[in-house]
């Protein structure tokens, strides 16, 4: 550990790691082994006075900020920035009487749902438990399994606390800097360090979910289909599907190992039967390889869609797209089905809808609410396989271009896509821009995605 003794605000009571020093590449390590970060410092924050005095630190001596919660999406190195990891800060406390989990620092979705699960709550967690619940509902937030029928996760924050760029230590909310607090919902971490979330939980303490694999072969049948019988789904359940090749490793059960796949994932929050009513199309439509889904407690159905929980080298790109038209899924297989001599480890289609069309009460930045539809691609490999990894992912937007929304989900936007102004729109990033001109002028938080 090496201290700073220059600037403004010196950061000699804190833990400071420098490149070279033992600590600093575990610190700068991300979910996605090929992009870590490389930042001038990394600050290992305790505290939100601990985040205040780094921030203070970097904007006297002219230095980026940096952030990094789960690590799953790091968009930009970093290159001579400060970073401040969060992890010492983790923690969730639930209070049941309201139902509202008060998240600080890095603390992940597995945290949150284990807490939340020990008074038959539930929150409105991502697609895989390891992800930041910060970071995550900074981005919106859709759930796969509640979405639908409460809208994004970050409609269901009553409260940030939120370290902006002059060092302040803010509190805000509906009443309390609203504009900030509203603009802070759906901008990847634009304005400031969120060192604590108060977000309301569901009173689910069971779902009905899981997902069943099918022969990869079987697809060009059963994603129409899918598609047709998504569209009649109530409100209170949710889909989505993924082509996948998987990998021949031994952490996957034996009869998934290097097999190629279409996986359909379900999720029903009323009484199984009625769950199980609904899914009998699907399950008569094809020949099931693997079939998860059962009532289960809501904190296993974090693992409804498979995600890898351990780090891994990847590259991934994201569209948002209109109508799934039978040409839609042509071109679609075309690029990724059977035949195909396709790279990427897994594809998935997210059919949105529901609440997450709604508005909510007051203006958020949320840029995503009225997309039908989440294309993901994501491609494993090592540094030599990044061309042609990167080949199948541009053949695949190329592929959905004449089926492609103007708008995608903040959480699912890649380095390298579409530009922010078009992600948002015009009128929704130039409300976003005012709030950050003012609260971050000199763009001290340009690591991510930025407004500019």
């Amino acid at each position: 550990m090496r201290r700073i003794i220059d600037g403004v605000d010196n950061l000699d009571q804190l833990r400071v790691f420098r490149p070279g020093e033992p600590e600093y590449a575990a610190a700068c390590a991300t979910f996605n082994v090929l992009a870590p970060l490389h930042p001038a410092l990394v600050v290992d924050a305790a505290s939100a006075a601990d985040v205040q005095q780094a921030v203070r630190y970097a904007a006297a001596n002219g230095l980026a900020v940096a952030v990094k919660g789960g690590g799953h999406l790091q968009p930009v190195p970093g290159d001579g920035a400060v970073l401040i990891i969060l992890d010492r800060m983790a923690g969730v406390t639930v209070d049941p009487s309201s139902a509202v989990a008060r998240v600080t620092g890095s603390a992940r979705w597995g945290q949150v749902l284990d807490a939340a699960a020990e008074h038959g709550l539930a929150p409105l967690n991502g697609s895989t438990p390891t992800v930041s619940a910060i970071g995550y509902v900074l981005g919106g937030g859709q759930s796969p399994t509640l979405g639908r029928q409460y809208g994004y996760a970050s409609d269901h924050v009553t409260e940030f606390e939120v370290v902006t760029a002059d060092g302040s230590l803010r509190v805000v909310n509906d009443t309390q800097e609203p504009e900030l607090f509203h603009a802070l919902k759906g901008t990847r971490g634009n304005l400031g360090v969120v060192t604590r979330m108060d977000i309301g939980l569901l009173r689910h303490p069971t779902i009905y979910a899981g997902g069943i694999f099918f022969p990869g072969e079987q697809m060009t049948t059963l994603l129409p289909l899918w598609r047709d019988w998504a569209a009649t789904l109530p409100e209170n359940a949710g889909t989505s599907v993924a082509v996948d090749r998987l990998p021949p490793v031994p952490d996957l059960p034996p009869h998934l190992r290097g097999a190629f796949l279409l996986h359909v994932r379900f999720a029903f929050t009323g009484p199984a039967d009625q769950g199980e009513a609904l899914l009998a199309p699907i399950r008569a439509a094809g020949t099931a390889v693997d079939d998860s889904v059962a009532e289960v407690p809501y904190r296993d159905s974090a693992l409804m869609h498979a995600d890898p929980l351990n780090p891994l080298p990847y590259v991934d790109k994201g569209l948002g797209v209109r109508e799934l038209t039978d040409e839609a899924l042509a071109a679609f297989l075309g690029a990724v089905g059977p035949g195909v001599d396709c790279p990427l480890v897994t594809v998935e289609i997210r059919a949105l809808g529901g609440a997450l069309d709604r508005a909510p009460a007051a203006p958020d930045a949320v840029p995503s609410r009225g997309l039908p539809f989440q294309v993901l691609g994501i491609g494993a490999g090592g540094p030599d396989d990044l061309p042609r990894l990167r080949a199948a992912l541009d053949r695949l937007v190329e592929a959905l271009r004449p089926w492609r929304y103007d708008h995608q989900m903040a959480n699912f936007m890649t380095a390298g896509g579409a530009g922010l102004r078009d992600v948002y729109g015009p009128e929704l990033y130039d409300r976003v821009l005012a709030v950050k001109h003012k609260y971050d002028p000199d763009n001290l938080f340009r690591v991510n995605f930025n407004f500019v």
